[in-house]
């Protein structure tokens, strides 16, 4: 098989150069009105994998990266707070025959940290890629909560733009009194 990124031959979606050089997460905080945000890289370093959630080849890239970004974080996490936490994707529809919101959440599951898959959905088919900031004011995503009450959260999305929908989802989830620790993304664009 060849590299995602680089096109070399590889035993892996992505050759050990790439993995050295170029897919070395590095955790950032953004600050999206109350809620915290932490992503892995900034988005022009990924966005030739990001762009593949819309292909079927999506599936195994979007475990990949959830594997070397989500899935440690997790671990360090629970092993510093051990209490069970959910964790909720935004809008995890099946597309090409997948979820990639899914895919990252099934990368968090561990004896304390439970994914609720499909738990929080948009129930219109507003995109917002390219669009500007009053674009997504104007037109809310109708976020529809059907998980659990009363419960502590980690909010997961792929990519961090604005920051309007990880803040339309909170705010749902705070009307059901999900108390929601932080968000967590592969990417932010304003890196």
């Amino acid at each position: 098989m060849r590299c995602f990124s680089c096109h070399r031959l590889s035993l892996s979606l992505i050759c050990q150069t790439c993995q050295e050089r170029l897919f070395k997460p590095s955790i950032k905080k953004r600050q999206v009105g109350q809620l915290e945000v932490y992503s892995f890289y900034p988005y022009s370093t990924i966005e030739s994998l990001l762009l593949l959630k819309h292909k079927p080849q999506g599936y195994r890239v979007f475990n990949y990266l959830a594997q070397i970004t989500f899935r440690p974080f997790i671990q360090a996490y629970i092993a510093e707070d051990s209490r069970d936490i959910a964790i909720i994707g935004v809008d995890e529809k099946i597309k090409e025959g997948y979820s990639h919101i899914a895919c990252l959440s099934k990368q968090m599951q561990t004896a304390h940290s439970h994914p609720q898959y499909a738990s929080l959905l948009s129930q219109n088919s507003i995109k917002y890629a390219g669009k500007t900031r009053k674009y997504r004011e104007n037109n809310p995503r109708d976020f529809l909560y059907t998980g659990k009450e009363n419960i502590d959260a980690i909010l997961i999305d792929d990519i961090i733009t604005t920051g309007s929908t990880l803040s339309q989802a909170y705010q749902v989830l705070q009307k059901h009194t999900v108390s929601v620790d932080f968000a967590l993304v592969l990417a932010d664009v304003n890196e």
